[in-house]
């Protein structure tokens, strides 16, 4: 019998797992996500559309001396009018919860998605072009950066990509935490590809959990797990989740593999503990 669209995706997943982070491709590795939660889409089509954006990145990068010369506001320029206003890709702040603003199929085929989703699509047009970026890990609201040789230019790409010096980021940050937050070190940390890739995911997760879909989180977070097997949160998350469930043998799995992971601390004390527990009922 040959494999699912599903079983495909998981299988892409779980090899990527394996590569350094460097060498993982954000914007493939995303669409194997998205195939898994919408195995009937047209995933060849958005591939395509992925392929599209890309090429005209590289073109319109090479037809901008300036861009190709280093300013970051021109590769900026270049990129907004790629992505926005070539392809129209644009926030949705309307339905802004909708599960399709966090899978990148339907991101493709909408024009419309959360701030991560069309980093995501920005990061695959600058790696496109040659350019260095990254995620931002900002509050509760993500953000990419272009790196030039002294300096980064941080950018909303669900504003259309607006860029953002300090004082806007100050404002940004007391829309989302109240007025009393003020800019701190580590808010522009630099993400990694594995990172962004499961800030994505953790929006679905989210939702579910938040819908009291228990069991489609949980499958959420097993893919999570097969890109980022390493990842010891996931592994408490998914081992509580598995408990509730009442599959006591599963979240037992987990917990071990977290306690491989971390092995001391007050974390690590809890799960020991509730695994004994756990033991106990199986007896």
């Amino acid at each position: 019998m040959p494999a699912s669209p599903q079983d495909e995706a998981r299988a892409a997943l779980e090899a990527a797992g394996q590569l350094p982070d460097a060498e993982i491709d954000l914007a493939a590795t995303a669409l194997q996500f998205a195939r898994i939660d919408a195995p009937a889409a047209d995933w060849r089509r958005a591939a395509e559309t992925l392929t599209g954006v890309a090429r005209l990145a590289v073109a319109s990068a090479a037809a901008d001396p300036n861009a190709d010369g280093g300013d970051l506001s021109a590769r900026r320029a270049v990129l907004t009018r790629v992505i926005h206003e070539l392809f129209h890709f644009a926030g949705d702040a309307e339905t802004y919860d909708d599960l399709a603003n966090a899978n990148l199929i339907h991101v493709l085929e909408r024009k419309r998605g959360l701030p991560v989703a069309l980093g995501i699509l920005w990061l695959h047009a600058a790696e496109a072009a040659g350019w260095g970026a990254h995620g931002v890990d900002f509050p509760g609201h993500f953000l990419i950066a272009l790196e030039g040789e002294r300096a980064q230019q941080v950018i909303d790409v669900f504003g259309g990509g607006e860029p953002l010096e300090a004082p806007a980021l100050r404002s940004l940050l007391k829309r989302i935490e109240g007025e009393a937050a003020e800019l701190r070190p580590g808010l522009l940390r630099p993400m990694g590809k594995r990172e962004v890739l499961l800030r994505l995911q953790n929006n679905i997760k989210l939702r579910r959990l938040k819908a009291g879909d228990l069991k489609g989180a949980l499958d959420c977070t097993d893919d999570m797990l097969r890109l980022a097997p390493d990842a010891a949160p996931l592994w408490r998350e998914a081992g509580l989740m598995n408990q509730r469930l009442e599959r006591i043998g599963a979240a037992l799995a987990c917990f071990d593999r977290f306690l491989d992971l971390v092995p001391d601390g007050d974390a690590a004390a809890r799960i020991r503990a509730l695994t004994i527990e756990l033991r106990q009922r199986l007896n």
